[in-house]
């Protein structure tokens, strides 16, 4: 199935498993397309955020507010008519329902990648919450996208600009001139 028109994307939904590269690659589309843009991550209460950095993985109870914080902030772009990219794992098709279904406008983007190469990234990254042990945990959940998402699926071994490139040109948007 084609991707809709640019008018019709609003809002992008960058998921993946921890060490994918959704920030980083998030951060570099949201310049090129002069759209605004938030991490997932600074929606998780600290209580969450502790549970993660000691290695502990959220449960559904943990999840739900976290997801409607950010489907908060997804209807507040809608209504505004400002265009946004937000990161979130997403990592269950549940999940992202949570933030697409009944928003046309909301698209997701899934940044697939093969464990060894996440596994070596996570061992490189510092100073970050999600510990490289909770990584087994985030595969175990993971459903990926089906083909009625429609969503654009994007692999990881290339550099994040040319990723940003390669989503902006399957979602037929424009950078910012």
């Amino acid at each position: 199935m084609p991707s809709p028109p640019a008018r019709t994307v609003g809002v992008i939904v960058v998921m993946g498993v921890s060490g994918s590269g959704k920030s980083t690659v998030a951060e570099r589309l949201a310049a090129r397309l002069g759209w605004a843009f938030v991490d997932g991550d600074s929606f998780h209460s600290a209580a969450h955020v502790a549970k993660m950095r000691g290695g502990h993985p959220l449960d559904e109870d943990d999840r739900a507010p976290w997801l409607a914080a950010i489907a908060t902030w997804i209807d507040a772009r809608l209504q505004a008519h400002e265009p946004g990219i937000v990161v979130c794992s997403a990592l269950r098709r549940s999940y992202r329902d949570a933030l697409v279904r009944g928003r046309d406008a909301v698209r997701i983007v899934y940044l697939d990648g093969d464990r060894a190469l996440i596994e070596r990234r996570l061992a490189h990254r510092r100073g970050h919450f999600m510990p490289a042990s909770l990584l087994d945990t985030q595969f175990a959940i993971l459903e990926p996208p089906g083909p009625e998402e429609n969503a654009v699926v994007v692999g990881i071994e290339a550099g994040s600009d040319l990723i940003a490139a390669t989503i902006a040109a399957r979602l037929g948007l424009e950078e910012e001139t």
